[in-house]
């Protein structure tokens, strides 16, 4: 048994090495190094709440933690300022062969936040193991979530979310190419979009159009055909670290620019050459923005 616990208090103090390190490079890449917060997460997503009883999940998919979030780092290692007693107990107890509780947890899509068991996820990642067994209350979004997703990714997903039941675009168009913008406080713009679309509509066509005809009018007329054409010209190899939907709504203000300070209808084709020429980054600045984001992409 003493054995044992100095086995533990080594692994502990060697885990402490790691966790600075960790701080150091997360720093340096400009990456955030804690958990991430679930109450900041749900926040930002309609969702029903289910209880999905006990099962065995993927440690790799522990995210978050409901309010421990700021005690643990990105690889769930207890940060410099924790008290490790706690940790050395149940390293303790998994070297003893003891059969520990199951943690518990709240799931959203594929990803999980911790309510208790932090220390336990803790030890069973440094232990290599794949697997933990986790009483689940689920919440059902109706969307994609992944483990590298930064805080910030899920809130553009959840404006995205909330986007989709403003205008039920997922139903009316099924197969539509997903809206995720790389800032958030975008979706607002396409709605305003929509809307303006609808009123132009009306006026062309001497009737009034309903907000679902105007929404699949405005996907189908002009937001796909954008994104069509940003593909075919190659344009986001000029933007590296934006996607279409950036594009889409850089390009469409800048059609509208031209129109009201020239007074000429250029069309969406020309807006996109003309906005790629103007304010496509350098070729060294965007050789950069590159690198950056492989450095990032690397040390997720």
């Amino acid at each position: 048994m003493e054995f044992l616990q100095h086995k533990a208090r080594h692994d502990a103090e060697r885990l402490r090495g790691r966790a600075f390190w960790n701080q150091v490079r997360r720093s340096l890449r400009g990456l955030p190094n804690e958990l991430l917060p679930f109450d900041t997460v749900r926040k930002h997503f309609p969702h029903s709440e289910a209880y999905g009883g006990t099962q065995s999940i993927p440690i790799k998919n522990i995210v978050g933690s409901v309010d421990r979030y700021r005690d643990f780092d990105y690889y769930f290692l207890p940060r410099l300022s924790l008290p490790l007693n706690r940790w050395i107990g149940i390293r303790a107890a998994r070297l003893e062969g003891k059969e520990l509780p199951a943690i518990q947890v709240y799931k959203m899509a594929e990803l999980y936040f911790v309510k208790d068991g932090h220390h336990r996820v803790s030890v069973a990642r440094e232990d290599g193991q794949i697997y933990i067994d986790a009483e689940i209350i689920e919440l059902k979004i109706p969307i994609a979530l992944d483990e590298k997703d930064s805080l910030k990714d899920l809130i553009i997903k959840g404006e995205y979310v909330r986007f989709l039941e403003q205008t039920t675009l997922n139903r009316l168009r099924p197969e539509h190419q997903t809206i995720l913008f790389t800032v958030p406080g975008r979706y607002e713009l396409l709605i305003e979009h929509i809307v303006t679309h609808q009123y132009y509509l009306a006026r062309e066509n001497a009737r009034a159009f309903d907000w679902k005809e105007a929404v699949m009018s405005w996907y189908d007329t002009l937001y796909l055909p954008v994104v069509e054409d940003i593909r075919r010209f190659k344009v986001l190899s000029r933007f590296p670290g934006r996607n279409e939907a950036d594009l889409y709504v850089w390009i469409m203000d800048h059609r509208h620019f031209v129109r009201e300070s020239s007074g000429l209808d250029i069309s969406l084709q020309a807006a996109i050459r003309d906005y790629s020429a103007r304010y496509a980054p350098g070729w060294l600045s965007r050789i950069g923005q590159r690198l950056k984001q492989g450095r990032r992409s690397s040390a997720q």
